[in-house]
């Protein structure tokens, strides 16, 4: 498999310093491999501080800046970062107001973050962990759902929410309530290519997919005959919605990529869920299509529903200045 890279052991070094290069608004601590914003919030406010491994992005380098996060702890190529990287982030950002720490539901992830809370003793740091994905109770990775997609909007929400200066409490709080409002489903067409392995993490026959899979390539609800983008956005949207009510409120809706679908072919599917969607009764306020959770080069694309409420879409709305999301003044 052909890769853009140097040495394969270097991949995630390399990339930091190209999106330092590339955004001048970010600074990176090379030796814990912390990407922070170069211009910090004021003292006194609420760190926002987010991670995992790397070959999601734009999760979670991409969403360090304005309105969003703080600063985001990237581990080797999905692995989970050292307790100590995260440490170090948090005693960064910790300037007396605390931190509050989002992570998604996987084993290492979740265990390192809390190993990093326990080292950082009378540090004030709350974590909320995102577990939305209705394909799997369990699996390899997790005890409980897998953490994917609405991991974006929690970011985005309480990242705006800490702008405003509210307290440790309110954010958790406000983190746990859009948290528990999404879910999210995904489907594949092909296995992600590690750059140290040179081949894919697992293999799909020509006239197969992957119904249900997840972000570094576990396995989902079922592997199935290849079907029209019609019919993937019914696999994905009705384990969504026999899953939570969404009627009756205002829904984000993200249509994402796993890292080597054509927006083209991105947009065709969303138009496809938005139908079914439409057909449910789901009324969508706010929506957004493209590559924001990856698998590296996987094929295929994930379904997030978020019920929100006025003050999550004003939150939604609030200006973001990111290398991957951008919007407002």
């Amino acid at each position: 498999m052909k890769k853009l890279v140097n040495d394969p052991a270097d991949v995630l070094v390399q990339s930091l310093a190209g999106l330092a290069a590339a955004h001048p608004e970010l600074r990176v601590d090379f030796t814990n491999r912390v990407v922070y914003r170069a211009d910090p919030k004021p003292h006194g406010t609420v760190g926002i501080l987010s991670g995992g491994g790397s070959g999601h992005e734009p999760l979670h380098a991409g969403y360090v800046g304005f309105g969003m996060l703080d600063a985001a702890v990237c581990g080797e190529i999905f692995t989970s970062p050292t307790p100590d990287q995260v440490l170090a982030a948090i005693q960064a950002l910790d300037t007396g107001a605390g931190v509050l720490q989002l992570v998604k539901n996987y084993t290492g992830d979740v265990m390192n973050f809390e190993m990093a809370t326990e080292l950082a003793g009378a540090a004030a740091v709350e974590t909320v962990v995102i577990a939305d994905d209705v394909a799997v109770e369990d699996s390899t990775f997790t005890a409980g759902r897998r953490g994917t997609g609405t991991t974006v909007l929690v970011e985005k929400i309480v990242g705006a929410a800490a702008e405003q200066g509210r307290d440790l409490a309110e954010l958790a709080a406000l983190a746990r309530r859009v948290s528990g409002a999404g879910r999210s489903m995904g489907m594949a067409l092909s296995g992600a290519t590690l750059p140290a392995s040179g081949k894919p993490n697992f293999e799909l026959d020509d006239d197969e997919m992957e119904v249900g899979v997840g972000i570094h390539g576990e396995p989902g609800r079922r592997r199935v005959a290849l079907a029209t983008a019609r019919e993937v956005a019914g696999m994905l949207v009705e384990p969504i919605l026999s899953d939570a009510d969404f009627g009756g409120a205002p829904c984000i809706v993200m249509l994402n990529g796993m890292g080597a679908t054509p927006l083209i072919e991105l947009y065709l599917t969303f138009g496809e869920v938005r139908a079914q969607l439409d057909a449910a009764g789901v009324r969508i306020a706010r929506s957004l299509v493209g590559n924001y959770i990856t698998s590296l080069d996987m094929a295929g694309c994930s379904v997030t529903l978020l019920r929100a409420d006025d003050e999550l879409l004003g939150l939604w709305d609030a200006p973001v200045q990111t290398p991957a999301l951008r919007w407002g003044q």
